[in-house]
């Protein structure tokens, strides 16, 4: 049997004494810290049912609050891979030197992978939705680069895909109640890193003042970057990160593109454009310029550890 020392500190007055130790088995120090995951994850998992609308609300319009707005997405990937900046892309692109294989996990269009095609040597993007897997194609094969996409969700497509050198994962991980196996199977598939970029508190939370004004609802402030960082810890990863923020960019045509994607998002009938347009306006968006409201947020945190395979 293995034996490990763990730090026991005794309370004093004022403070805390210097650490002393106890002996412990590994066994016994792994079922004392399952419990403690078991919360983390639970907690993770219902701070994220929080955030369901209430039945009364998206059963009073016709079109799905889902909406993913794939031309915004696409004019990120194209900035980006015009640009390529921020500290996600650094510490991705540090672990493929040299140049190396690559799996996007909840790829889009590809704001995360194709700024580091120059590094890349074969490229395997994920995601759950086609349209936007084959818009990434369409970028991907003008760099020259060797893509595969496997469209379903993650990790239940992992079995159909081997390791690679870097998997990135760009804000995906508040879509995922069940936290746990997605970040192994993330860990397990990649040798030298993986990359995981969110944006600090759930990408809905800048849409939380008009779910107030509108319908008189309070979302949730949970969870948070902060959450997935003690679950990583919890799990043994030995997770580094990085908070930044994210520049205003004119990812959206016009201001009418916001509006639209806004109200469906709010669960609103198309009669109460001009309304969203005011409340959007109230929180300081520029017509000339409107930022996004309730897909990566401005405040974002950059995680990066090593991968297992």
């Amino acid at each position: 049997m293995s034996w490990v020392r763990i730090p026991s500190l005794t309370p004093l007055v004022g403070g805390l004494s210097p650490p002393t130790f106890v002996i412990a088995s590994e066994a016994a120090v792994g079922h004392a810290l399952m419990p403690r995951l078991t919360e983390l994850l639970g907690r993770w998992r219902d701070d994220l049912a929080a955030w369901a609308i209430p039945e009364h609300i998206s059963s009073a319009v016709t079109e799905s609050p889902w909406v993913l707005p794939r031309q915004v997405f696409a004019r990120r990937a194209d900035r980006l891979r015009r640009d390529p900046a921020g500290p996600s892309y650094e510490r991705a692109r540090e672990a493929l030197e040299p140049e190396g294989s690559l799996i996007d996990v909840g790829a889009g269009a590809g704001a995360a992978c194709l700024p580091l095609a120059p590094q890349v040597a074969s490229l395997t993007a994920v995601d759950t939705d086609a349209q936007m897997l084959t818009l990434l194609a369409e970028r991907a094969e003008p760099l020259g680069v060797a893509s595969q996409v496997i469209c379903g969700p993650w990790p239940a497509v992992a079995a159909q895909i081997g390791p690679a050198d870097l998997v990135t994962c760009h804000h995906v991980t508040y879509n995922v109640p069940d936290i746990e196996p997605f970040i192994a199977a993330l860990t397990s598939h990649a040798r030298r890193r993986v990359v995981v970029e969110m944006s600090a508190v759930h990408p809905l939370s800048a849409l939380s003042p008009l779910w107030l004004r509108f319908h008189g609802i309070t979302r949730p402030q949970a969870p948070t970057a902060m959450d997935l960082l003690a679950i990583l810890s919890e799990m043994g990863l030995q997770a580094r990160h990085t908070g930044w923020n994210r520049p205003v960019e004119r990812d959206y045509a016009s201001e009418s593109e916001l509006v639209e994607v806004t109200r469906r998002r709010l669960c609103l009938p198309p009669e109460r454009a001009s309304e969203v347009q005011a409340a959007l306006r109230d929180l300081g968006t520029q017509p000339g310029c409107p930022a996004d409201l309730g897909s990566s947020g401005r405040d974002v945190v950059t995680m990066w550890w090593e991968g297992s395979a």
